[in-house]
């Protein structure tokens, strides 16, 4: 279920793009190391998963009965989010939200409005559930994801996939930024995750500095800090 009211962005498209740096390759500037990079990329995107699949299932599967426990309402749901080219897909996540479809106004204060449009996140969404909220603290919430990296919709590693309307905040830089493929960790995800936003420009410049520099070295680096990241809980909400 996806939640949308319509968003006046222009002031922070403005702040948020102004002092975004031209980005340039900088490692993946050869065709065919970037073939050679998307190939082993993508072949342990499939053994990893399948492995994270196999070692995770009953896990994912108590997370199902809890959700369910909770109020009777579906386990997973999806949001159609903007891959790579610009194609759109189905991301899976477990639901962490109240199930109902209410709009944003209706439940969100005039604040929680505003932070949304900036943000779209809340520090303090009203609308998670008890276990919602263990999810999000834990990214657990995420581990769906594992079948969209499968389905070659996602990688293990890659900038955070993103709404249509957020796509809007990266500017001239929209397409250069989906010329990668979204993953289920990335660069901001591991190093700054919520603590940093869209307001100022940074969370952009952060996803932007991956897809300049992704490569097979950063993106295990990041796959290390992530882990680091959940244990420590720091930027979860």
């Amino acid at each position: 279920m996806i939640l949308k009211q319509p968003i006046n962005k222009s002031v922070v498209l403005e702040q948020s793009t102004s002092n975004i740096p031209l980005p340039e390759y900088t490692v993946i500037k050869n065709s065919g190391y970037r073939y050679i990079y998307n190939f082993i990329k993508r072949f342990f995107d499939i053994v990893l998963s399948v492995l994270a699949l196999v070692v995770l299932a009953v896990p994912m599967l108590i997370v199902v009965l809890f959700i369910k426990a909770e109020d009777g309402g579906k386990a997973i749901y999806k949001s159609e989010r903007i891959g790579k080219n610009g194609r759109p897909f189905n991301m899976y996540k477990f639901r962490t939200m109240e199930k109902g479809n209410k709009q944003l106004q209706e439940v969100l204060t005039k604040e929680e409005l505003e932070e949304y449009s900036k943000e779209f996140k809340l520090k303090n969404d009203p609308r998670l559930t008890k276990v919602g909220k263990l999810l999000r603290k834990t990214s657990m919430d995420e581990l769906p994801q594992l079948f969209n990296i499968l389905k070659s919709d996602m990688s293990i590693v890659g900038p955070r996939p993103v709404l249509d309307e957020e796509t809007q905040l990266y500017g001239d830089y929209r397409d250069y930024l989906l010329s990668a493929k979204p993953g289920m960790t990335g660069y901001w995800q591991a190093y700054a995750r919520n603590n940093v936003g869209y307001s100022n420009g940074k969370r952009q410049q952060m996803e932007l500095h991956y897809v300049t520099n992704r490569s097979l070295w950063f993106d295990i680096k990041i796959i290390f800090a992530t882990v680091a990241r959940v244990f420590s809980g720091k930027g979860a909400f």
